[in-house]
C-alpha cells in the first residue's frame, strides 16, 4: 500500500487538509510491498474470487490506447507495471493530462461511475504489463457483491482527488511546480525503475511549451535533483524535488493513504 512521504513544509501545509501522519523522507507514496496491482490485492479474498477468472493478462506497450474520447469502454485495466495518462481535449492542439494511474490503480472510471462511455482518452505513457476483465463482467461482479463495488468506490474516489488537485496545478502553478508533481508521481509508480519520457510528451501532459519545460529540467538536473539522459529519467533527490513543487504535490497521496491504509 501506499506510504506518504512528509517533510517539515509539506507536513506544514498539508496537515489541516489531510490529517495524515508524516513518514520517513525518501519513502514513495504508492511504494508497493509486492509488484502487481495493489488495487487488486488489497481486494478482500472473495471478491477478487469473483474477478478473477475473467482477468485476462495483457502486455501494454506504448502508447496503446485504453480509452477513446466518446467512445463506449469495452474493458477495464489494471496495470501491475508502467503508466497510463489520463487526457482531456477540445481540439487536437487543446489537450492537457488530468490524472496518471499506475498499479496503484485503475482504469474505467466512467463505468466505476455508472456510464460505459469515456469523456477522456487514456493510454500508456510508459510500457508495463497488467490484467483486463470486459466492463460486463466487471459489473456484473459489482452488482454481486456490495464489499467489491465499496473498494472500487473508493478507488475512484481518490483517483476523482488526483484529477481535482490535477486542475488546481494547472491552473495556479508555475510550469517548473507542476513538472516537479509530475515527476514525484510518475516516480512514486515506476517502482525503482525511472521515467521514461520525452521532453516533447512531458510539454504535452503539462500543457506547457517544449522549451519552458527543456529550462525546468536542466534547471533540476544542475540542482541534482534528477539525471535526464535519452528519454530516461531518474529521480536523484525526493525531498528536493518535493520542495521544488511548492506544495503542489502530496494532498491526493494523502487521501489515498487514509482510504487504503498502509
Amino acid at each position: 500500500m501506499p506510504r506518504f512521504i512528509g517533510h517539515p513544509v509539506l507536513e506544514e501545509q498539508l496537515a489541516d487538509a489531510t490529517r495524515a501522519p508524516a513518514h520517513k523522507k525518501g519513502r514513495p507514496v504508492h511504494a508497493p510491498s509486492k509488484t502487481g496491482s495493489q488495487i487488486l490485492a488489497s481486494l478482500a479474498p472473495a471478491d477478487f474470487a469473483l474477478l478473477k477468472p475473467d482477468l485476462e493478462s495483457v502486455e501494454l506497450p506504448l502508447r496503446r490506447q485504453l480509452e477513446l474520447r466518446g467512445r463506449r469502454i469495452e474493458s477495464v485495466y489494471f496495470l501491475d507495471s508502467g503508466l497510463a495518462s489520463m487526457v482531456v481535449g477540445a481540439s487536437a492542439n487543446h489537450n492537457i493530462e488530468v490524472g496518471i494511474v499506475g498499479n496503484e490503480g485503475m482504469t474505467g472510471l466512467s463505468i466505476l461511475l455508472g456510464t460505459d462511455h469515456s469523456i477522456l482518452e487514456t493510454f500508456i505513457q510508459t510500457a508495463g504489463v497488467g490484467r483486463r476483465i470486459a466492463t460486463d463482467k466487471l459489473r456484473a461482479a459489482i452488482e454481486q457483491s456490495p464489499s467489491l463495488r465499496h473498494s472500487l468506490l473508493l478507488y475512484a474516489h481518490t483517483l476523482v482527488t488526483q484529477i481535482a488537485y490535477s486542475a488546481l496545478a494547472n491552473a495556479r502553478y508555475k510550469v517548473e511546480e507542476r513538472l516537479a508533481r509530475w515527476l514525484l508521481m510518475a516516480d512514486d509508480r515506476a517502482n525503482g525503475a525511472g521515467i521514461h519520457l520525452t521532453h516533447e510528451f512531458l510539454a504535452l501532459m503539462l500543457g506547457a511549451r517544449r522549451a519552458s519545460v527543456t529550462l525546468a529540467l536542466n534547471d533540476l538536473q544542475k540542482r541534482k535533483i534528477l539525471r535526464a539522459a535519452r528519454g530516461h529519467i531518474t529521480v536523484e533527490n525526493r525531498t528536493a524535488l518535493e520542495l521544488a513543487a511548492n506544495g503542489s504535490y502530496g494532498i491526493p497521496e494523502a487521501e489515498y493513504r487514509r482510504v487504503f491504509g498502509d
